[in-house]
C-alpha cells in the first residue's frame, strides 16, 4: 500500500473515522476517493469542527464535511510550483493528481520543504569520449568540463542529492581516475558513490550488467551530459503510479521544414503547406527501470537504452514516456556547451 493510500476514504465513511484517520496521521488530512481512487474531495480537522457547528453528528457520512474543491497540484508540477500554490492558498498539505484525477501522492509542507532519503540507486552514464567537445575533452572528460563554476558531473549530482537521493553509481571508462579522484566516495557531499568499470564502449545500458549489486527499488539512469531542472521525485512518483516497467523522459522538438510543402494525390497537386513545422518527442536520455529489466540486458556488451526500451515494447512490457517541460540541455557540441554556460547562472543561480 502506497503512503497516501491510508488517508483514502469513502464518502460514505462516517466522521469519526475521517477524524480518526486524521489524528493517527502526521499529514491531518483525509483523502476522500471513488472506486478508481480519483479524488472527490478532502477533510481536515478543521472541516469537521465546522460541520459540528452546523449540526453534523460524527456518525453522518463523511462527504457532508469534506470539501468538495480542495487545492490540488498535477503530477507534472515541479516542486517549486507547489510551495509557492501552498503559500498562496495558505494551506499545508496538497494532494497531487494525474491526468484522470486520481491520488498520486499528497504533499505536505514540512516534508517539501526538506527532501526525504530516498533509497533509490541513482546510476550515472560518464564514460563516453565527448568527441564532438573536441579540443576541450582531449585532457578533461566531458563529464568534469565546467559549466558555470562546477563540473558537469557535479551540479547532476546536486540535482539528485537535492531532492534525497543518496547512492549512486558512475560508469567511467575515458579519463576514468579524472573522474574517480574528482568525485571521490561521495563523502564530503554526505553520499555513496560507486564506480562502474566500462573496459570497452558498452552503450548507455550495458554498463547496467556490471552493477555489483542488483536495485530491490525503481532505479534511475541518466546520461553525465546533461543540464536540467527535472525534478527527480516526481519522476520517480510518475513512473511508481502507472506500476511501468520503464519510464523514458521525453522532449518536444520541433523542425521547421524550409521549404513550401507539396501535397500531392497522384500526380494532381491537392495544396501547399508554406514551411511547416513538425513537432516529434524525443529521448531526454533519463530514465526510471524497474530491477527486473536488468535481466534483460546481455552481460558485458555493447547495449544501448533505445534497444532496451524497443524490446520492452516487443514483450509488451509496461513502458511509458515522461514529458519534460522544465529546463534540458545536452552538452553535446560547443555550441551547447558555450550556450549551458550563458544560461547557466540564470537556470541554476
Amino acid at each position: 500500500m502506497r503512503e497516501w493510500e491510508k488517508l483514502a476514504i469513502s464518502p460514505t465513511t462516517p466522521i469519526i473515522k475521517a477524524l480518526e484517520i486524521i489524528d493517527a496521521g502526521a499529514r491531518q488530512i483525509a483523502l476522500v476517493v471513488d472506486e478508481n481512487l480519483r479524488l472527490l474531495g478532502t477533510v481536515t480537522d478543521g472541516d469537521i469542527r465546522r460541520g459540528i457547528l452546523k449540526g453534523r453528528e460524527l456518525a453522518n457520512p463523511v462527504h457532508t464535511v469534506m470539501n468538495p474543491y480542495p487545492t490540488v497540484a498535477s503530477s507534472y508540477e515541479t516542486r517549486e510550483n507547489i510551495i509557492t500554490l501552498m503559500n498562496i492558498k495558505r494551506v499545508r498539505q496538497i494532494p497531487v493528481v494525474d491526468e484522470d484525477g486520481r491520488v498520486i501522492r499528497v504533499e505536505i509542507y514540512n516534508e517539501i520543504m526538506q527532501p526525504i532519503r530516498r533509497e533509490n540507486i541513482v546510476v550515472l552514464m560518464a564514460g563516453g569520449l565527448g568527441t564532438r567537445l573536441q579540443p576541450l575533452t582531449f585532457d578533461t572528460p566531458k563529464p568534469l568540463l565546467k559549466v558555470g563554476n562546477n563540473p558537469l558531473l557535479e551540479t547532476i549530482l546536486m540535482n539528485f542529492i537535492e531532492h534525497g537521493f543518496y547512492r549512486f553509481y558512475i560508469s567511467v571508462n575515458y579519463k576514468a581516475e579524472l573522474i574517480m579522484n574528482y568525485l571521490g566516495d561521495g563523502s564530503k557531499w554526505g553520499v555513496d558513490i560507486r564506480y562502474i568499470h566500462e573496459e570497452k564502449k558498452m552503450g548507455t545500458a550495458g554498463p547496467l550488467s556490471l552493477l555489483k549489486e542488483k536495485p530491490d527499488l525503481p532505479f534511475f539512469v541518466m546520461n553525465g551530459d546533461l543540464l536540467t531542472k527535472v525534478n527527480f521525485q516526481q519522476l520517480l512518483d510518475f513512473h511508481n503510479a502507472h506500476r511501468a516497467i520503464g519510464t523514458m523522459c521525453v522532449r518536444e522538438y520541433d523542425h521547421q521544414v524550409p521549404y513550401g510543402v507539396v501535397k500531392l494525390d497522384r500526380q494532381r497537386l491537392v495544396g501547399i503547406e508554406e514551411k511547416p513545422v513538425q513537432r516529434f518527442f524525443v529521448n531526454a536520455g533519463i530514465y526510471v527501470l524497474d530491477p527486473v529489466i536488468i535481466d534483460s540486458i546481455p552481460y558485458n556488451e555493447y547495449y544501448d537504452m533505445p534497444s532496451l526500451f524497443q524490446q520492452m515494447v516487443e514483450r509488451k512490457q509496461e513502458t511509458i514516456a515522461f514529458p519534460i517541460r522544465e529546463y534540458w540541455m545536452d552538452i553535446g557540441r560547443i555550441a551547447d556547451f558555450e550556450r549551458a554556460n550563458l544560461e547557466f547562472a540564470e537556470v541554476f543561480g
